[in-house]
């Protein structure tokens, strides 16, 4: 399973990027947890300056865009 991590504070990307993420491992088939962090201090400890952001597995796979579809789905497989 993998954990899937939105880091933002709840903005229309953030938003944005977790239905994406979600919408693509969903066409992967994959099985997922989503996780959404909203607390600054966890944010910055994943390194990340510039949200939204997706962490996969712990990795930070993009900061400060949301991708395409495609995209998220090359970030998951």
């Amino acid at each position: 399973m993998k954990l899937l991590q939105i880091l933002g504070t709840g903005c229309a990307k953030c938003q944005k990027l977790a239905q994406q993420a979600e919408a693509a491992a969903k066409s992967l088939g994959i099985e997922y947890q989503i996780e959404k962090i909203t607390q600054i201090d966890r944010i910055m400890a994943f390194g990340v300056m510039t949200t939204p952001a997706l962490v996969v597995d712990g990795e930070v796979k993009v900061a400060g865009r949301v991708p395409d579809l495609e995209q998220l789905k090359a970030m998951l497989a």
